[in-house]
């Protein structure tokens, strides 16, 4: 556990908030601490209000807000006073506890205080900080984890057992803390959750978290249950991509929505996925239920989707009975998946989501190791975890979500994604919530975008070799494809059939059309596999419907590839596959089109640069978001009907016309 305080660094915060914004920041750089959302903070201070009299403020971290990015408007000012008079009373229910802290609030445009604002302000310390210490948890999370915690910390520490965040567990940690505080206390245990510490002053209050994790760490070392090594196995044959998809379509059938999968095949993953007692350990519930929510009570042994539902319904009936709002928010499928051959793939309605559970379950397995290296993993009873799974606050957060974008939990691949149409291409399918595979010969795409819900792989596409890696590669990120735009291409310089050489006629050939039947036939097998039918946009040209002079091989090879949709659409509609294809023209803001070109090219027709780019019966210009826009409304559902389709794209022109 590493000190990451700095003199120099706390003495440039202005006051105790930003003070508290500091020391955030810095438990939120450590993963073992505290992960997406997890943990929170606070800081007690005084403020004038309207009247100008002093007034105790308690500043909480708002929800939605994660400590790592962390800023002074993501503290939400509660009134003190009040918050200890809440703590006083004999019940609160749920409800009514937020809208006490909400209406109680210095500044209307704050976010929600957290739902341990009580406890936070219950303790007689300015500075309080709450990690759920991965550390801390392996300990907790045995059968005889009280008695180790009381072990390590001995007076140091209260010890508070397992109750749902919330007015209970604020009454709960006020008794303890009363009864067993001591002139040694300097932080509180609360077991199956997590840890608290608290000081006078920024600086004490953190460095004393990091102390007493620290303590908990070269405990479960001196135990030989901090490095678990993962254990040595023989290879598994994996056919990834079609594994990945096969399985991803199990999935969102049972979610009812796509979803994205991600596998996640290192040795640590490899390793927990093949252990002998891997049905005893991971089948006992959440490291801790502040997970539950995104990560679901259990993760999936093997690939049999249809059991786990089963079983899932089966552990909701058996409990008490849920009003039928909850019922219909049921979402059976699980967000963990573990396979001696897959290793772990993590699921989410996103890639984002996908990528937090994966970072939870990875510190999961952490935790489950370590407690089992200590004497046995042991998780909270099984109502426990229903009862934060199907919490009135997490409901009322997943009803407050919003409505997903079209493409959520869908992935699409895209060819010559680095600049104009492809690259345009990419930023449409992303707005809607796309995961988007791109690639491209320019290396630039690798880096082109950032995020969990884009991956950009150089690639040769005349290489089959490189892209069958490359769709791997995708698979093994996303879990499947949904959506195909063949966009890449080449555009050679103008040449007439009697000086064409058979070495350029087959260059241009071997990249718009033979690539193109490569691509394809390789992604049917993905797109015949996606949950809402595959869908493949072919960007093709206006030259198909209206050749030019000096572009034979351009021309035929688009021609070509256009007659290779076409029965593209007749063949796989029988898997709801549906192939359309677009031809624009005269599309000027690509790398092709330098501003020299472009001038050269209008005098040659006695035409202003202006009047050259609109030289169609629309007199309008024709830009790569344009055709962008129609491939992504292609691939949606105001088309869902529709394959076998030639839409131009060019103003208009005279001769497609």
């Amino acid at each position: 556990m590493q000190n990451l305080w700095e003199d120099a660094a706390a003495a440039a915060q202005n006051g105790e908030l930003e003070l508290r914004v500091y020391t955030s920041r810095l438990l939120g750089r450590d993963k073992s601490l505290v992960l997406h959302g997890g943990g929170n903070t606070s800081v007690k201070t005084t403020e004038k209000n309207l009247f100008g009299e002093e007034e105790p403020v308690l500043y909480v971290k708002g929800s939605g807000w994660d400590l790592e990015a962390i800023e002074a408007a993501g503290f939400s000012p509660v009134r003190l006073e009040h918050l200890r008079r809440l703590a006083e009373l004999p019940a609160l229910s749920d409800p009514e506890m937020v809208n006490q802290l909400l209406t109680h609030q210095t500044r209307a445009n704050a976010p929600v205080p957290s739902v341990e604002a009580i406890l936070h302000a219950i303790l007689p310390y300015p500075y309080v900080d709450h990690t759920h210490a991965d550390a801390i948890i392996s300990i907790t999370n045995t059968e005889d984890g009280e008695a180790r915690i009381r072990e390590i910390y001995g007076d140091t520490v209260v010890v508070v057992p397992y109750v749902m965040p919330g007015f209970d567990l604020a009454r709960l940690c006020a008794e303890r803390f009363d009864a067993e505080a001591g002139p040694h206390t300097i932080g509180m245990v609360l077991l199956n959750h997590g840890i608290f510490s608290f000081g006078q002053d920024a600086k004490e209050s953190y460095e004393r978290m990091i102390g007493l994790v620290a303590r908990a760490e070269d405990y479960l070392k001196r135990y030989n249950a901090w490095d678990v090594p993962p254990v040595a196995d023989t290879l598994v044959k994996v056919e990834v991509a079609g594994d990945m998809a096969r399985l991803r379509l199990d999935l969102s059938k049972a979610a009812g929505f796509p979803l994205i999968v991600s596998r996640h095949a290192e040795d640590k993953y490899l390793s927990f996925a093949r252990r002998d007692d891997i049905a005893s350990i991971s089948q006992q519930g959440p490291a801790t239920p502040d997970h539950v929510i995104r990560t679901k009570r259990l993760p999936l042994l093997g690939r049999d989707v249809a059991a786990y539902v089963e079983g899932y319904q089966k552990y909701f009936a058996s409990h008490e009975p849920l009003a039928q709002e909850r019922k219909t928010m049921l979402d059976a499928a699980p967000r963990v998946v573990l396979d001696s051959a897959l290793g772990m793939c993590a699921v989410g309605k996103s890639a984002q989501d996908a990528a937090v559970v994966a970072d939870i379950y990875g510190h999961t397995i952490d935790i489950i190791l370590r407690a089992t290296a200590l004497g046995g993993y042991q998780a909270l009873p099984a109502k426990d975890i229903f009862d934060v799974e199907y919490w009135d606050l997490e409901q009322a957060k997943l009803r407050k979500g919003g409505k997903l974008l079209p493409f959520s939990g869908e992935v699409a691949l895209v060819t010559g994604a680095a600049s104009g149409i492809g690259r345009a291409c990419v930023e449409s399918l992303l707005v809607r919530g796309a995961a988007v595979v791109a690639l491209d010969v320019d290396a630039a795409v690798v880096t082109m975008k950032n995020g969990a819900n884009f991956l950009g792989l150089q690639c040769d596409l005349t290489s089959e070799t490189q892209f069958k890696q490359a769709l791997e590669q995708g698979m093994e990120k996303f879990g499947g494809l949904d959506m195909l735009v063949l966009n890449a291409g080449i555009f050679p310089g103008g040449c007439r059939i009697e000086s064409l050489k058979t070495e350029e006629w087959q260059r241009v050939m071997r990249i718009n059309l033979d690539a193109n039947l490569m691509l394809m036939r390789e992604c049917h097998p993905l797109l015949k596999l996606a949950p809402r039918g595959g869908r493949v946009v072919v960007i093709g040209s206006k030259n198909v419907p209206a050749p030019g002079p000096g572009a034979a091989a351009y021309s035929a090879s688009k021609a070509a590839l256009n007659q290779l949709a076409r029965v593209a659409a007749l063949e796989w509609g029988a898997d709801n596959i549906r192939i359309n294809s677009l031809h624009p023209n005269a599309v000027f803001d690509t790398g092709l089109w330098t501003p020299e070109v472009l001038a050269a090219r209008a005098r040659h027709y006695g035409l202003t640069v202006d009047e050259y780019k609109k030289n169609n019966v629309l007199k309008t210009e024709v830009t790569s978001r344009d055709v962008a826009e129609l491939a992504a409304e292609l691939c949606g559902s105001l088309f869902a009907k529709t394959t076998g389709a030639q839409i131009p794209v060019d103003g208009g022109n005279d001769r497609v016309i």
